[in-house]
């Protein structure tokens, strides 16, 4: 069940990916320093899967900072340059930095405000093995049977990763047999000869409007499948094609989900396109997305499908102005996600979701939403705070405004800021113009503050003469002295159940309810809608932390996070089951078998842990030479009749056959 889950974490990682590479613009920009603005590109690419090269001549439309007599452009590590040339025609020097940059020198000095156009000519191999701009992460790969050039791996020249909009006119040349999937395409592909005498085709596209057009996927595809009206179709291997109806199903609920609660987008037309397994878990860019084929199919590309398509709303059409705005693109991306999953699947399951993204949400809430530009945008500090802590914002947002407004919000901001970037500020007012209401607590609190309430109830019950029932009179303390929100209280009674709104304002807030009915039981927000502190929580925490260690490959540091959250529950199922698994890992087997034991004889939360932990127990009885009890294990799994993330098929295959460790472990 592990591999599952840090999949399901590496795909929300993801989602902040968004924004990542634009961390030194940001800085300058809030040094005060002008930063370069790119406005355009016209490049013409031939890419060759047989020996994974590129040879690519790209004209870039910028306009640089004044009184700059140097200009830096990221630049893939491995890609060659061959010329740089201004508009007329003079070369110029390119000197290449550690990090694979260049910096350019201009021939004479810049005309203030004034549009400049250099060419870069340039080439190289990119098997994907190289030195890329982002250690730990292969963004670009030229291959058979799928090539992909993804914006973030600067295989052009860039500047202010999603902060820099730009338009891009995209010429890609291939072998036949191949097809191009890029932003704004321009019809049916032209014949051309190829630079070894081959036949290929050249692709075109044209996205004319500010934005991320950079990324590029081409390989041998077989598709389109379409459902729905037919503006979305699915194009993927013929090792995955079997799929590829239920994947277009899926595309297009969402894609109409999205349009209807946020608008329609400049572009009805979407390619939902196949990616090999060894990049990124989902990649988005205008009429684009993109998942590896190993998630095709499988339940959890429902959400990571959902969490992806909703950055063609809070991503690429509205984009954060700096790394300090983040939360609102990737907060209401990831928020996005669980609205499909209310739509599609209830209310209960969308509260079922909530604790996990609360748990993100404060893991690492030691600085504001709005100062999460310092921190690096790649670190699980970053990825929460914007994805978690900014999709609870805006839940909260939703509870404190109502449903019908809160869309209104939505709608309204993406109408007033499309093909621009938006900050916080601007953000807040659009909130304030569409409700008339004065919601500067609110933005103070949650982007501008750290921390979350841990609410306290006090309360005594008294008789009313006359039958006429009973007055609850108490207060809800917590121990933020700023805090300021309506909560919801649900007086449970004899009879029927009271809900109703309190204004909780400081440390403590006083309330009175009739009722009818004897009160049973009181609780605070029992729905969730706002993100508050409790024991339970901090025990999700820690196993976040843990999870997020184990991704990193830090498994001494996540058994740690794990022992944490087992001192404030002892029988965490969840946190034994984890602990297991990473000792299982580590070839501990006595201490992973211990583990899951504990597992078993656990709270039972969530209740998967059961069927998962026999079969853990199994597989280490089958690696220890234990054949007889490790079918009984896989048996008891099988009575469970739990077959989350397929335990019971698994279970029933090491009946058949015993466990044994894969090759390379």
């Amino acid at each position: 069940m592990g591999r599952f889950l840090r999949q399901a974490w590496l795909g929300l990682a993801l989602a902040s990916f968004g924004t990542a590479l634009g961390s030194a613009p940001a800085r300058a920009q809030r040094m005060g320093r002008p930063a370069l603005n790119i406005t355009g590109y016209v490049i013409n690419a031939e890419l060759n899967p047989a020996n994974h090269t590129i040879t690519a001549k790209t004209v870039v439309a910028f306009i640089p900072p004044p009184n700059q007599d140097v200009v830096t452009f990221g630049f893939h590590p491995a890609l060659k340059l061959t010329r740089i040339t201004d508009e007329n025609g003079k070369q110029l020097d390119g000197e290449r930095t550690a990090d694979g940059s260049v910096r350019v020198t201009p021939a004479a000095s810049f005309v203030p405000g004034q549009t400049v156009h250099w060419t870069f000519e340039y080439n190289g191999a990119i098997t994907g093995n190289e030195d890329g701009p982002v250690e730990g992460l292969k963004l670009a790969a030229i291959q058979d049977p799928i090539t992909y050039l993804l914006y973030p791996a600067r295989w052009f020249p860039m500047t202010g990763y999603m902060t820099d909009r730009f338009t891009a006119e995209i010429h890609i040349s291939v072998p036949q047999g191949e097809q191009v999937f890029a932003s704004g395409s321009q019809g049916t592909p032209q014949p051309v000869k190829l630079a070894d005498g081959s036949s290929g085709e050249q692709y075109n596209f044209n996205w004319d409007k500010p934005g991320f057009p950079g990324t590029v996927i081409a390989g041998r595809f077989v598709g389109p499948v379409t459902s729905g009206p037919g503006n979305v179709n699915v194009y993927t291997t013929v090792s995955h094609q079997q799929q590829a109806n239920q994947l277009a199903q899926t595309a297009s609920q969402e894609f109409d989900f999205f349009t209807g609660t946020f608008g329609a987008l400049e572009s009805v037309h979407l390619n939902v396109v196949e990616l090999p397994n060894d990049t990124l878990p989902a990649v988005w860019a205008p009429e684009l997305v993109a998942i590896p084929g190993s998630r095709i199919g499988q339940p959890s590309t429902v959400r990571l499908m959902a969490n992806t398509m909703a950055h063609l709303w809070w991503g690429s059409e509205v984009s954060p102005k700096t790394l300090n705005d983040a939360w609102i693109t990737n907060g209401m991306s990831r928020y996005g996600e669980l609205m499909y999953v209310e739509n599609q699947s209830g209310k209960a399951t969308f509260e079922a979701a909530l604790p996990d993204v609360a748990a993100g949400a404060l893991a690492y809430d030691t600085i504001p939403l709005s100062s999460t530009g310092r921190l690096d945008p790649f670190s699980p500090q970053f990825q929460s705070m914007t994805l978690e802590k900014g999709a609870m914002v805006f839940h909260m947002l939703r509870w404190e405004l109502g449903d019908k407004a809160f869309e209104n919000v939505l709608r309204g901001a993406l109408s007033q800021y499309t093909d621009k970037s938006i900050d916080t500020a601007q953000f807040e007012k659009v909130a304030e113009a569409h409700t008339q209401q004065q919601l500067l607590p609110f933005f103070s609190q949650w982007i501008d503050g750290t921390g979350a309430p841990q609410f306290k109830d006090k309360y005594a019950v008294y008789r009313l003469g006359n039958n006429k029932g009973f007055r609850t009179i108490g207060s809800i303390d917590q121990d933020l002295d700023l805090f300021n929100m309506p909560v919801d209280l649900r007086i449970e009674t004899d009879g029927k159940t009271v809900n109703q709104k309190v204004d909780v304002v400081g440390t403590n807030s006083q309330y009175v309810v009739d009722t009818f009915g004897r009160p049973r039981h009181i609780s605070i927000d029992p729905n969730d809608w706002v993100l508050k502190n409790s024991p339970d929580l901090q025990v999700r925490i820690h196993i976040l932390k843990g999870q997020q260690l184990v991704a990193q490959g830090d498994l001494t540091d996540a058994l740690s996070e794990y022992q944490k959250a087992l001192q404030v529950n002892p029988i965490s199922s969840l946190a034994n089951y984890r602990m297991g698994e990473v000792l299982f890992e580590q070839r501990n087997y006595q201490a992973a078998v211990n583990a899951y034991r504990d597992a078993l004889r656990g709270d039972d939360l969530p209740p998967w842990t059961e069927v998962w932990s026999h079969i853990a127990i199994g597989k280490i009885f089958d690696l220890t030479g234990q054949r007889d009890r490790a079918v009984n294990e896989y048996r008891l799994a099988i009575q469970t009749n739990d077959n989350t993330q397929g335990a019971v098929n698994e279970a029933r295959l090491y009946l058949q056959k015993p466990y044994k460790l894969p090759a390379g472990r």
